[in-house]
């Protein structure tokens, strides 16, 4: 009966560990909307793991309404997964002057420090390696879900009068891309115009993601 104890005190160790660190998500914003990225003109700007939610309610609601073959909890694992690396890192983007391997590296390393010793640590590791790959239907799925619901945020954010004009944005770093100041120069009006050209090629070929942008393009987004 103590081995028992021990072993189910083991078990709820090794779970609480796991919710503890993972869970400081709700503590960690997004950097891309902070004061050195788009500088988002809210007293309080998006949490990672607000983004983690919508990545899941996207997933969800696309899958709902389009005749889509994924294994959707593989799907929704995944997307819980791939973000709580950064409870230890912080939210890197591509333009904070490191490779993706990079950080592709530091994020593995950060995840699987969370994960610990959970029981179904082989699944949730090997999930996170295959996200990253984005091979399989499911991570393809699963990134484009991530990236598009980033892109909705920009959107929401604009209509919500919090992205500042495109000639306020001298403190920007994504501003030193290159990419974006070609984007400037042909006509680029707000900042979801730059997300929306940056990222549409992504969901080239999967209709779903496309059809889904070009609403959020088109449309209001306040309900």
């Amino acid at each position: 009966r103590l081995r028992r104890n021990s072993m189910e005190n083991m078990k709820i160790q090794r779970a609480m560990r796991f919710y503890l660190l993972a869970t400081k998500l709700k503590y960690k914003i997004r950097t891309g909307w902070d004061q050195n990225h788009w500088n988002i003109s809210s007293e309080r700007i998006e949490s990672v793991a607000e983004h983690v939610y919508g990545t899941c309610i996207l997933a969800i609601a696309l899958s709902s309404e389009f005749d889509i073959d994924v294994d959707l909890n593989k799907v929704l694992k995944m997307l819980v997964i791939h973000e709580i690396g950064e409870v230890l890192i912080g939210d890197i983007t591509p333009f904070d002057n490191i490779t993706p391997q990079e950080k592709e590296e530091l994020e593995h390393q950060a995840i699987i420090s969370i994960i610990g010793d959970l029981a179904t640590k082989d699944e949730l590791i090997a999930l996170m390696l295959e996200f990253d790959e984005h091979q399989t239907k499911e991570s393809i799925f699963a990134y484009h879900c991530d990236k598009l619901e980033a892109d909705i945020q920009s959107k929401v954010y604009q209509d919500m009068g919090y992205h500042h004009s495109l000639d306020e944005q001298e403190n920007n770093v994504v501003f030193k891309s290159s990419k974006v100041q070609r984007m400037l120069d042909e006509g680029a009006e707000t900042a979801f115009d730059i997300w929306y050209e940056y990222d549409k090629g992504i969901y080239t070929g999967d209709e779903p993601f496309v059809k889904a942008l070009r609403y959020i393009k088109d449309n209001n987004t306040k309900i």
